[in-house]
């Protein structure tokens, strides 16, 4: 009697390799660390992905110890681990440190499952562990930038009450104290889209903006007919500093653009820039405006001027020439990068 033919599934079926080499594909291409060891703590393997993470080789660590990968302060861990994989408990994503070869530190999670034999009996454990450095990297920037945004907004709000409160304190119009309350917030608020852009973080989440970019975005907006000139040495200014010395450099283009050379058509602006050592001196000279008077720096932009130049650790300067004022402020480079 002749056999019948096989079927189409059964010689798939002899083709197929075994499960066991299905595993050991999976394990292998796996970019995860995967490791087994015995109820001892002995490595019995070891992937291709453990390798990449820890810089060891299989035939190195094959027979060793667990521990040669547990740094010293937290070798308790290893049995506290034993003792629940001996329960018959799975360990989910345990966010631990481990030692590579080179003896640098690695953050990883791990996930570690019990190893049974065909009787059912706990034999050994299997550890997967994933490299989390990124992911603390970035959760870490992410908390330095939460931070960093609370403290200018709260900044900027208190900053902002500061100038609504003594504007309704002082003589003018109520008109005018809208007027000067809405330059003002625009100005920081430039300055502040200024510090915030992504394009300006620098190493470790360091804000800044370089100064001669900073006095352009504030007088931008009186920047007309080419009668304003900004020029000299260029330096960073830090997050802490920007606010107040952009509220600074508007308080100074307001009183031109009222009283100074930029209140004519004719007045020109030139803003010079020089650093000499620590020291970074700001030049600001007005000229073809009309005759300097001391009434223009009055009032509440003249306490508001004392005030920023105290918090910037700056002295300002003035000299009323008859071509027109000439402001210099003197900071640091300490003061000013912060």
């Amino acid at each position: 009697m002749s056999r019948p033919p096989s079927s189409p599934a059964a010689a798939d079926s002899a083709l197929a390799p075994d499960p066991r080499d299905w595993l050991a594909a999976i394990i292998e291409g796996s970019e995860d660390a995967i490791v087994s060891k015995n109820l001892n703590g002995i490595i019995q393997s070891w992937n291709a992905g453990a390798t990449r993470l820890f810089g060891y080789a299989a035939e190195e660590v094959i027979g060793k110890s667990i521990t040669i990968l547990i740094p010293p302060d937290r070798l308790d861990e290893e049995p506290m681990i034993l003792a629940q994989i001996q329960r018959g408990q799975r360990v989910e994503h345990f966010e631990t440190r481990r030692r590579r070869k080179d003896g640098t530190l690695v953050d990883i999670s791990l996930t570690i499952s019990p190893i049974r034999n065909a009787n059912g009996l706990i034999v050994g454990a299997s550890k997967i562990a994933r490299d989390i450095t990124e992911r603390l990297m970035a959760q870490e920037q992410q908390r330095l930038l939460m931070g960093e945004m609370r403290h200018r907004v709260k900044n900027l709000f208190a900053l902002a009450n500061a100038i609504v409160s003594i504007s309704a304190k002082s003589s003018a119009s109520e008109r005018d104290i809208i007027a000067n309350v809405q330059a003002r917030l625009s100005s920081l608020a430039r300055a502040h889209d200024l510090i915030m852009s992504d394009r300006l973080l620098g190493p470790a989440n360091e804000q800044h903006v370089a100064l001669l970019t900073l006095v352009r975005t504030i007088l931008e907006p009186y920047a007309t007919d080419n009668r304003i000139s900004i020029h000299g040495d260029d330096c960073d200014v830090g997050g802490k500093a920007v606010t107040n010395l952009a509220l600074l450099l508007h308080e100074l283009a307001t009183n031109a653009a009222k009283y100074g050379s930029l209140s004519v058509e004719t007045g020109r602006l030139d803003v010079n820039v020089t650093i000499d050592g620590d020291q970074t001196r700001l030049v600001w000279c007005e000229t073809g405006g009309p005759e300097p008077s001391l009434g223009g720096a009055a009032g509440f932009g003249s306490r508001l001027e004392r005030g920023l130049a105290s918090a910037l650790d700056a002295t300002i300067e003035r000299e009323w020439r008859p071509t027109g004022l000439v402001a210099s402020i003197i900071t640091s480079q300490a003061a000013i990068c912060v």
